[in-house]
């Protein structure tokens, strides 16, 4: 039985966002779901998201991890750590490109792309319209990590402000379905 762990990005991805949804739906099946708030997401400090994630990953032993935005970056930080387990499946979601401007975020940046993702089984998506990552670092990233791409046309950061609160596609994936796997 898969076990999800969710994990947000900078402001977190309370309701409507895809995640929350996400989490809700997986737990309607009984589903065995973790999507831990992070330490002060409105103000995340990168030693402290990094801690906590492990902590997270160490004590719930998830079988599916999902990131979204700022948590694709943390996860990138933990691989090049090497001090996690491999996961099953690993759904990277509107990572931020590898260096940001945005003053708050700093301890984070720059960023780096890891030789191993630890998990089996990887794939990322993207928006052709991110304003946090440009569509030539997505298909570099895509290159480098060596992972399936999914391209989203015009769907912004992927989160309820670009309209990504119910996204069933998320879920199919979730679940395996064979149809979107």
């Amino acid at each position: 039985m898969d076990k999800y762990l969710l994990f947000h990005g900078w402001g977190g991805s309370d309701y409507p966002h895809w995640q929350s949804w996400l989490a809700s739906e997986l737990a309607k099946d009984y589903g065995i779901v973790s999507f831990p708030l992070i330490h002060h997401p409105h103000h995340p400090n990168r030693k402290k998201w990094m801690s906590q994630f492990k902590k997270h990953l160490n004590e719930f032993r998830p079988t599916t991890v999902i990131c979204h935005s700022l948590a694709c970056t943390v996860w990138f930080a933990l691989c090049e750590e090497g001090e996690i387990d491999e996961v099953e499946r690993l759904l990277l979601v509107a990572p931020p490109g590898l260096e940001t401007d945005i003053e708050l975020l700093k301890s984070f940046f720059p960023s780096s792309l890891p030789n191993n993702l630890f998990a089996k089984e990887a794939k990322l998506v993207v928006s052709t319209n991110d304003p946090y990552l440009s569509l030539e670092e997505a298909h570099r990233f895509g290159e480098e990590l060596g992972v399936d791409m999914l391209f989203l046309e015009n769907a912004g950061h992927i989160n309820d402000k670009s309209g990504y609160g119910t996204w069933p596609w998320v879920l199919k994936w979730a679940k395996r379905d064979s149809e979107v796997v």
